[in-house]
């Protein structure tokens, strides 16, 4: 699932899916994260929003981050601080990756302000380089929408070039009403990195960040993008553009992020 909430967690899978093929090339460092978003949506005036981060690898195992983040769309307004980590361990041929994520903030809709707390847990799995299996949960409290949304979901690497992955997520409690199929592709090559993927199922438009206080509706969403390893900066960008049709309420974002290593010389982004 790719959804609003997750653009700061899509880039990280996008650092890290090398990462949990190939973890013996990591090397410990930082890196800082920025990223600018601008969309349409239909009825409104739109919006856009941009977000900070800042990455450190404790070890080639251990990861941690925090970032801000802060967005506007319409008539509503939020922004959010958020602190992630994660652990790989086991032996060669059949890793297992162990991440956290908390985002705490709050905002406005106009008139009615609200808390905004996303909170998730996962395992990934790695099997010979290859195979990933993810299993995750999330618990939602936007404004009055709250619920768990638990999600599988696998992935495949064909070669050095080729990533697939697959994912399911379905909501178990409160009024989320989300049942969400997700399928990606990624590409990695030595002088652009590309990517695409779709969405579709239902899903509530506070996990979207479309709007808060509305019930679950019919999600249809694609996007495409492409990431330029920068090897005089030690770094990467990547713009993404994202179309989401949630029940007649179209929207379309794109966005821009800047990733560069600081500190120590490590394995090119």
């Amino acid at each position: 699932m790719k959804c609003r909430i997750s653009t700061g967690a899509v880039l990280i899978a996008a650092l890290l899916a090398p990462c949990l093929a190939l973890a013996d090339a990591s090397t410990a460092d930082d890196r800082i994260a920025l990223s600018a978003d601008g969309g349409t949506l239909t009825g409104t005036n739109g919006g856009g929003g941009a977000s900070a981060a800042w990455l450190h690898n404790f070890t080639v195992d251990e990861l941690a981050g925090i970032a801000i983040e802060d967005q506007v769309l319409a008539d509503a307004h939020w922004t959010f601080g958020s602190v992630n980590g994660s652990a790989n361990f086991g032996p060669d041929g059949r890793r297992y990756s162990v991440y956290g994520e908390v985002h705490e903030g709050a905002g406005d809709d106009g008139p009615h302000p609200f808390h905004y707390a996303i909170e998730a847990v996962g395992l990934i799995g790695t099997f010979s380089h290859r195979l990933s299996v993810q299993l995750e949960d999330r618990q939602i409290d936007v404004e009055s929408t709250h619920g768990n949304l638990p999600k599988a979901g696998l992935s495949y690497q064909w070669n050095p070039h080729l990533l697939t992955s697959a994912s399911y997520s379905y909501s178990v409690s409160g009024n989320l009403g989300t049942r969400l199929t997700a399928l990606r592709v990624d590409e990695y090559n030595n002088l652009v990195n590309l990517l695409a993927g779709v969405s579709f199922g239902q899903a509530s438009p506070a996990i979207l960040g479309i709007g808060f206080v509305l019930p679950p509706r019919t999600l249809n969403e694609g996007y495409v993008g492409m990431s330029l390893p920068l090897a005089k900066s030690r770094g990467n960008l990547t713009l993404v553009a994202d179309y989401q049709d949630l029940s007649g309420s179209k929207r379309f974002t794109l966005t821009l992020s800047y990733v560069f290593h600081v500190g120590h010389t490590g394995a090119a982004p």
